[in-house]
């Protein structure tokens, strides 16, 4: 039996499931979540050996970065479930008065989702979460390069989630190709904007609904009024965690001429107290995912000027955290995303030619600033546009599930996280519900038409916009009503 075939019965297997109306029911998706979190926590250790032996991250940086930060979202989803399923209500004008006007969000079938290899177990289990608690049935595809946490997934995850709703496809490309010549009903995909284009294009052939979660080049601007040890500290663990292997990790700096030397020299000192004299002996360092990716990386030092760092290891991956300077925006290094430890600066006179480097560039993940002046800080957030935008810190903002993370443009579109993976696995159904009573009303927009009719249907539909008159004329009348009504009640007397 060929992929297409194979993919074809399990996709077709998935929405049987998905039509006999079990996952719509809330108990199902409560107890979907419920055992997801025990999955999480009884495989805790597991899960974080798998991604040591991926990507050599520390037990802390996977415990706060990919298990705990999924549990937590596994366990909002859980504890706002019925509040995020209720019908809402809508505003009705006055020819829907006597109507019922709601939203309900109803799930919107089987989901597809293409994770990447960087955060395998972050990127897997939050869109699983959203899909679940939206109601859905989904086949996750995990990335065939963080290859342990794949096989771990595949083990775990048939233990403890419903067989038939949510399925594990492990594979490399072939796998992936066949997979995306079926249809869903959504496909959401993080990982390159190469790759985000094959799988619009596949996406395509079914009208399918995509959220891709991509990248690029997220800067990050240090303002002179910085305290450089804080920006120093805060822009190197986002920069350095994960060996650099994170979409929202800062992809070059931009400081101000006049700091530039005390800001590198902030920079090594901190650097120097995160990993020590030999980074390579440090366990809270990671390592370059693969072989391509460690030459890829290497290709790019080629001719720059290196102030810290530089040292390497092909035989285990390793590559030091590396500071380049004097850098040219048409170097090789800024032509793309860098995505590792290598950390690129380049001098600006000011805020405004910052603002003006990053608005010539395509809009990135997430954008950075470290500076004490709100009016500055305010000013970025207007004068450019990004997917976040975080002021003082980096890489933050993923914690805060109340936030979207997404792109815009070429860094991606849709958003999750939190009650938006439920809204972007949702359609939002509009529903209204009429009586077949008081058919008098309604007579005034049946043929044939009148002059008189069409006057009363323009007096009842029409919007004008509010003046002062009409803002205070219905509370005015409400209160004449009132006092009126009390007045010939005798209540006023009795008051007295």
């Amino acid at each position: 039996m060929s992929e297409n075939q194979m993919f074809s019965q399990l996709v077709e297997r998935t929405r049987k499931a998905f039509n006999s109306g079990r996952t719509k029911q809330l108990e199902w998706r409560e107890n979907q979540l419920r055992q997801l979190i025990r999955m999480l926590e009884d495989h805790e250790k597991d899960l974080t050996q798998a991604l040591y032996d991926d990507l050599h991250k520390h037990a802390a940086e996977s415990l706060i970065m990919e298990v705990v930060l999924v549990v937590n979202d596994a366990v909002d989803a859980l504890e706002n479930l019925h509040e995020w399923t209720k019908p809402q209500k809508v505003k009705k004008g006055l020819f829907y008065m006597m109507d019922d006007a709601y939203i309900q969000n109803e799930p919107l079938g089987v989901v597809l989702n293409i994770t990447a290899w960087n955060y395998p177990v972050q990127i897997a289990f939050l869109p699983l979460i959203g899909a679940i608690a939206a109601g859905n049935c989904c086949i996750l595809k995990p990335s065939e390069i963080s290859v342990h946490t794949a096989k771990l997934l595949a083990k775990i995850i048939p233990q403890y989630l419903d067989k038939d709703c949510i399925h594990v496809v492990n594979g490399g490309i072939k796998e992936t190709t066949a997979l995306l010549e079926q249809k869903f009903d959504h496909i959401m995909y993080t990982g390159s904007s190469f790759v985000g284009k094959i799988i619009m294009q596949a996406a395509a052939k079914h009208l399918t609904p995509v959220t891709l979660e991509l990248g690029g080049k997220s800067p990050c601007y240090v303002h002179n009024s910085s305290d450089l040890d804080v920006a120093a500290k805060r822009l190197l663990w986002g920069k350095f965690c994960n060996a650099g292997q994170t979409c929202v990790a800062v992809d070059y700096v931009l400081v101000d001429q006049d700091i530039h030397d005390k800001f590198v020299s902030a920079l090594k000192v901190h650097l120097k107290s995160f990993y020590g004299e030999n980074p390579k002996d440090s366990d809270s360092l990671g390592r370059i995912v693969s072989e391509n990716h460690f030459n890829r990386l290497k290709s790019l030092l080629s001719g720059l000027k290196i102030v810290c760092g530089g040292n390497m290891d092909e035989s285990t991956k390793y590559i030091e955290p590396t500071i380049v300077t004097d850098v040219s925006p048409d170097d090789k290094i800024m032509q793309s995303e860098i995505f590792g430890p290598l950390l690129p600066i380049l001098t600006v006179p000011g805020p405004q030619e910052a603002i003006e480097f990053i608005n010539q560039r395509d809009k990135p993940l997430a954008l950075y600033v470290f500076c004490k002046n709100r009016t500055l800080s305010n000013e970025f957030i207007e004068k450019t546009s990004s997917g976040a935008i975080v002021v003082n810190d980096t890489m933050v903002h993923g914690g805060l599930t109340t936030l979207p993370f997404g792109g815009v443009g070429p860094s991606g579109f849709g958003s999750y996280h939190g009650k938006f993976t439920f809204d972007a696995l949702s359609h939002r159904k509009s529903v209204l519900v009429k009586k077949q009573a008081m058919e008098s009303i309604n007579k005034i927009r049946y043929p044939p038409y009148s002059d008189k009719a069409k006057n009363q249907l323009k007096w009842i539909m029409k919007k004008k916009p509010k003046t002062l008159f009409s803002k205070l004329f219905f509370p005015i009348l409400l209160g004449i009503i009132l006092a009126i009504g009390i007045k010939m009640s005798g209540l006023a007397d009795r008051l007295i």
